[in-house]
């Protein structure tokens, strides 16, 4: 059993996303075959930079442990690799947390720490890059198109090495608000698929 730890700032719709993937086959079984299959990965951990997030009642209805993170623990202390380790996790998964990892964090899990970013790498990365502020510079760059980036986690806000790209179209009459409906379409698509694949 592979485990990771889904690290969130808010609602967790990505996160519930993830849970609801790993926790159900993804081909339609038979009676028989639903019965016998057991889940190969399993998200062990959620953590939170904010105690008032929605995804601590996530955590709570799918009976997730969960582990709220302080600042200066998370920056100047051990930056929670104890509990991390502690619960045996493979692989960290961000999925909208907004505070930047800290270097000590990726020595502990090199090439281990993911994060969705909601445009294509490298473009419209970068500090202040997130949610609505991604989506409204594109569409005021009159950009024809933008979509995701799953990217491993380094020293550098959205740098590290690209897994995968999908894209969709921007529309002439498109908000940031109607443009991140159809990212969160593809975050949904697609996170869960790749995460699966690189615990294989």
């Amino acid at each position: 059993m592979k485990k990771i730890a889904v690290f969130a700032s808010g609602a967790g719709t990505n996160a519930q996303k993830i849970i609801d993937y790993l926790t159900s086959p993804s081909q339609p079984p038979s009676p028989k075959e639903r019965e016998e299959w057991t889940p190969k990965i399993q998200v062990a951990l959620i953590v939170c930079n904010n105690p008032k997030a929605a995804v601590l009642k996530i955590a709570e209805k799918e009976n997730i442990p969960f582990l709220l993170i302080e600042k200066e623990k998370f920056f100047s202390g051990n930056v929670y690799t104890d509990e991390l380790k502690e619960k045996g996790i493979d692989l960290i998964v961000l999925a909208g947390f907004l505070w930047k990892v800290p270097p000590a964090l990726i020595r502990a899990f090199p090439e281990r720490i993911i994060n969705i970013h909601p445009a294509l790498l490298p473009k419209y990365g970068g500090k202040g890059m997130y949610g609505k502020h991604v989506h409204q510079a594109v569409i005021d760059n009159k950009e024809k198109e933008s979509g995701i980036s799953i990217h491993y986690v380094d020293e550098i806000y959205d740098h590290g090495k690209v897994i995968f790209q999908a894209r969709c179209p921007v529309h002439d009459s498109d908000t940031a608000e109607t443009l991140a409906q159809r990212i969160h379409l593809l975050e949904h698509a697609h996170y869960s698929r790749i995460i699966e694949s690189l615990l294989k």
